[in-house]
């Protein structure tokens, strides 16, 4: 059964409408508020098949006004120039045999893991432990690198990455309610544009079915894309 915060919030919003990105933020920030500061997060179903591999949608956007959560970051570095860069860029984590043997056994607090080129060749191995939680460093996503530092600074400013899952819904986090409606839509309105970037060129028909803003317990709001003349 809804909860009556939740009715009060549908009273709000036609669910058979798509908003303007602006409206739809000013929608979500006058839903009757959780106990606790909800993160905001725009919801994609994307006209494409996650089982063909040039059809798969996966990248990284930089907030513009970050995330809003404080993000505890690994480093995997042989010791040396590439460790010290990321102990200096405040990664929580940096190490090698020690972290990789921590992995293996099930440790895993962090939300970033960012390994050197060098390092990969053993933390590939962390594959079925890493993978599955998401958090394997990839190069595509800028996470196996020589620049730890910048790698460590960029994630920790607000960088988040996307990946299309298997029914070809991609999830991003845009923001904490606490936000300013300003703000909210500025980040929004980055993930929309990477999201359109990153469509495949093996897509056809229509590439964005559906966009929904909505905050952690509160019902969806349809965006209308048109703003952005998506190439759907």
């Amino acid at each position: 059964m809804p909860s009556k915060r939740y009715k009060k919030a549908l009273e709000l919003v036609d669910v058979r409408k798509a908003y303007p990105l602006k409206d739809a933020v000013g929608i979500l920030v006058k839903f009757p508020k959780a106990k606790f500061n909800e993160t905001i997060e725009l919801a994609f179903r994307l006209g494409v098949d996650p089982k063909q591999s040039d059809q798969m949608v996966r990248g990284t956007v930089a907030l513009p006004h970050g995330s809003g959560k404080a993000v505890r970051v690994l480093v995997f570095a042989k010791p040396g120039p590439a460790a010290e860069a990321a102990k200096t860029a405040g990664a929580e984590h940096v190490g090698y045999d020690d972290l990789i043997k921590k992995c293996n056994e099930g440790w895993a607090d962090f939300d970033v893991a960012v390994a050197t080129p060098e390092a990969m060749a053993e933390v590939r191995k962390l594959g079925k432990v890493l993978g599955p939680r998401g958090l394997m460093p990839n190069p595509k996503t800028g996470t196996v690198t020589e620049d730890t530092a910048k790698a460590v600074k960029e994630v920790k400013a607000g960088r988040v990455e996307f990946k299309i899952d298997k029914a070809a819904n991609v999830h991003v986090p845009v923001g904490k309610l606490s936000f300013s409606p300003e703000q909210i839509a500025e980040n929004a309105h980055a993930v929309v544009e990477a999201i359109l970037k990153a469509k495949p060129a093996g897509a056809r028909g229509v590439y964005v079915q559906r966009c929904t803003l909505s905050a952690t317990m509160s019902p969806p709001v349809a965006l209308d894309l048109k703003e952005f003349n998506p190439a759907a």
